[in-house]
């Protein structure tokens, strides 16, 4: 009498007669994959690969020549369609721009505010509540037809691009992203804190984060800085340069922030950079900007 021929576990019409070392079932030549003994089946090499501790960066970033810069890609393409969105509705501008405290008056136009309010005339920005221009506003960019117009969209963009990429392999996507929407807000804060009555838009305060950020994970991973410095300093002047039509607030106030926020992932101690406590970290300095929000909220109203 012969014996029942054994068949894959996972195509039963298969004759097999090789079985899988991890789970002893039977496998065909498509479901075989090579194992330092013998072969497995696909299910335990998924299983396998999944229990083995991926590689990290110094900063928490997971180590592959295969991670694509998603977040940075994703950040572009969200600044260019917001720019659509103003070429199409150029009051978008005016409603979500990061702006303190202006008047804005029965003729639609706006003037300084200087603690007062009159009949007719509405407390306008992040004074009177509007806290999320403190984000929209590090998404627009200066209308065509203003001065610089589009190139400020582009500036940042390229320098987003170039600069973006590295960091995010660094940090990691989350990390990344918190950075990036950290040193935005960071940046508003100080316009809102130095500049109440100015309407600022763009990327830059983040940007300027980044690159706070690339000149700290250079410096604590040991490379040449000479090249590094070269290129902060060229950052640098361009803040000077760029403070005669844009905002140099929005610049310090995000290159800062960007700077504590990359030096605490890459020098706090070994305990403390865990996912929780960098969560937590995160969540104080948040507190501590609408602290300084709402304290210089009460200073322009009065209470």
């Amino acid at each position: 009498m012969e014996a029942a021929a054994t068949t894959c576990y996972r195509h039963p019409s298969i004759e097999a007669y090789v079985r899988c070392t991890r789970c002893d079932r039977h496998i065909c030549p498509d479901c075989m994959r090579e194992a330092s003994v013998g072969h497995q089946c696909v299910e335990c090499v998924k299983e396998g690969q999944r229990s083995v501790r991926q590689p990290r960066t110094v900063f928490g970033g997971v180590v592959s020549r295969a991670t694509a810069p998603v977040v940075t890609y994703v950040l572009i393409a969200l600044n260019v369609l917001v720019y659509l969105g103003e070429v199409v509705r150029p009051e978008i501008v005016d409603r979500f721009a990061v702006l303190g405290a202006v008047l804005t008056g029965p003729d639609g136009e706006q003037y300084y505010y200087r603690g007062d309010t009159f009949q007719g005339y509405e407390l306008t920005g992040i004074a009177d509540g509007e806290w999320y221009r403190l984000v929209t506003g590090a998404f627009l960019h200066l209308p065509p037809d203003a001065s610089f117009g589009v190139m400020h969209l582009l500036f940042n963009m390229f320098a987003l691009w170039n600069i973006g990429r590295a960091v995010e392999g660094q940090l990691g996507r989350a990390r990344y992203l918190a950075l990036y929407l950290l040193s935005a807000v960071g940046g508003s804060v100080l316009v809102y804190l130095l500049a109440p009555d100015t309407s600022t838009v763009g990327a830059s305060g983040a940007v300027f984060g980044l690159a706070a950020a690339y000149w700290v994970i250079h410096r604590r991973l040991g490379h040449d800085m000479a090249a590094v410095n070269r290129f902060m300093a060229g950052f640098l002047l361009w803040m000077v340069l760029s403070a005669l039509f844009t905002s140099w607030q929005g610049h310090l106030g995000g290159l800062l922030t960007g700077a504590l926020v990359t030096y605490g992932l890459a020098y706090a101690p070994a305990k403390l950079r865990t996912g929780p406590l960098q969560l937590a970290g995160g969540a104080v300095l948040l507190g501590l900007f609408a602290v300084a929000v709402a304290v210089q909220t009460s200073a322009l109203t009065g209470g």
